[in-house]
């Protein structure tokens, strides 16, 4: 059963945290096959189901003990219905597999959930396109059709939201946010943006983030960043600026290095953590509102505690 879907804990100002790179973390730590880099393909045995546990109990264990709030992202960031054409799921298969992936993070957070430690499900939803290359974009109401297949299902189950992670371009943003408000689940969306911190369409975000407020009338709770390098985007994120309030959340690739670079590199980037603490601490200074903290590509628990002990940190002062 969903918790929090008519009232999201974390738009109330408090410190919550999510995980980092799944996949990153699955395949150059763990070892694992991800075909289509599709972490949800691993429900489908027990060594993946296992390993996915551990992945997000390793994660949720830091919150726990910092007496944070946590947000549970599912693996579905691939699994809506092109990648699972790809992947050779039924339609079937592909609900189950997003139903299947909520449930696992269900029995997670009823293990660990308090008063202190509140736990909120989201249902990851994925660009219909690569996370770095919006290819031909979708129309608004194409974009809405697509994510509503997979959104609806999550409405079916215990998530209490649903995120577009590495929304690539605004049309799909639209559309995204448009499908969760018909499915009524609160909805966010978190932009990927290159080393000039502009959208791979060439978009700012400044102008992306207006202008899916002005289509949805403000329909996502808030946006993120995600899969780019703080050093990416830090300088167009100017305190004081409207729209930069309707940013509640980062998750900040562990490499500097460009998309075109990650996606040519065969061996993992796992920056420093420390560092990468220290510039989520520098853009919370500038930005107090920013209240939901995790990692993309090549972070794993490492930069989670980090990133953790210096935001609390920065609160305490």
């Amino acid at each position: 059963m969903a918790r929090y879907r008519s009232a999201l804990p974390q738009l109330a100002g408090n410190l919550f945290l999510t995980d980092g790179g799944l996949e990153t973390t699955l395949v150059f730590h763990h070892g694992l096959d991800l075909p289509c880099f599709a972490a949800f393909d691993l429900l489908k045995h027990d060594r993946g189901r296992e390993a996915l546990q551990r992945y997000f109990r390793s994660h949720v264990a830091i919150a726990a003990e910092h007496g944070v709030g946590f947000i549970l992202e599912s693996a579905t960031w691939r699994a809506s219905a092109d990648w699972g054409d790809k992947l050779g799921y039924s339609r079937e298969e592909l609900a189950e597999a997003n139903r299947a992936a909520v449930r696992m993070l269900e029995a997670i957070r009823d293990e660990y959930a308090t008063r202190g430690v509140p736990m909120v499900i989201s249902g990851c939803v994925g660009p219909r396109g690569d996370g770095y290359d919006p290819g031909r974009a979708m129309s608004e109401d194409e974009a809405a059709l697509y994510h509503a297949e997979q959104i609806d299902v999550f409405a079916t189950t215990a998530a209490d939201m649903v995120t577009a992670i590495t929304m690539t371009n605004v049309p799909e943003a639209i559309g995204f946010t448009r499908a969760a408000e018909a499915a009524g689940m609160p909805a966010v969306v978190s932009f990927t943006v290159e080393t000039d911190g502009r959208l791979p369409t060439g978009d700012s975000l400044k102008d992306a983030i207006e202008r899916v407020d002005a289509a949805t009338n403000q329909g996502p709770a808030y946006y993120m960043i995600n899969c780019a390098h703080p050093t990416h985007f830090a300088d167009v994120l100017s305190s004081g600026e409207p729209w930069t309030t309707r940013l509640c959340g980062l998750r900040a690739n562990a490499s500097a290095k460009s998309h075109a670079e990650l996606d040519e590199a065969t061996e993992l980037d796992d920056g420093n953590p420390a560092e990468l603490a220290a510039q989520y601490r520098a853009l919370v200074d500038r930005l107090p509102h920013l209240v939901v903290f995790g990692g993309c590509c090549g972070t794993d628990q490492r930069h989670i505690a980090a990133i953790t002990a210096a935001c609390i940190e920065r609160r305490a002062a």
